[in-house]
């Protein structure tokens, strides 16, 4: 059996990744309407292509 949520983020990770602040991917997830793909308790997780999508919001709103 496979575990799905080793490429799963949270916006946490993302945000890391891009090195910019949680409050801003979380923000960039609320603007784009990203669906997490699982929920552990509070933790949403999201799929790589959510950081692609972040990625590309933060850079055309210049907010990286």
């Amino acid at each position: 059996m496979t575990n799905q949520k080793t490429d799963l983020l949270t916006a946490g990770n993302i945000a890391k990744n891009l090195t910019v602040s949680d409050a801003k991917v979380k923000k960039a997830i609320q603007e784009l309407g990203i669906k997490p793909k699982a929920k552990k308790g509070v933790c949403n997780y999201y799929s790589a292509d959510a950081l692609a999508k972040v990625k590309t919001f933060l850079k055309s709103s210049g907010k990286s």
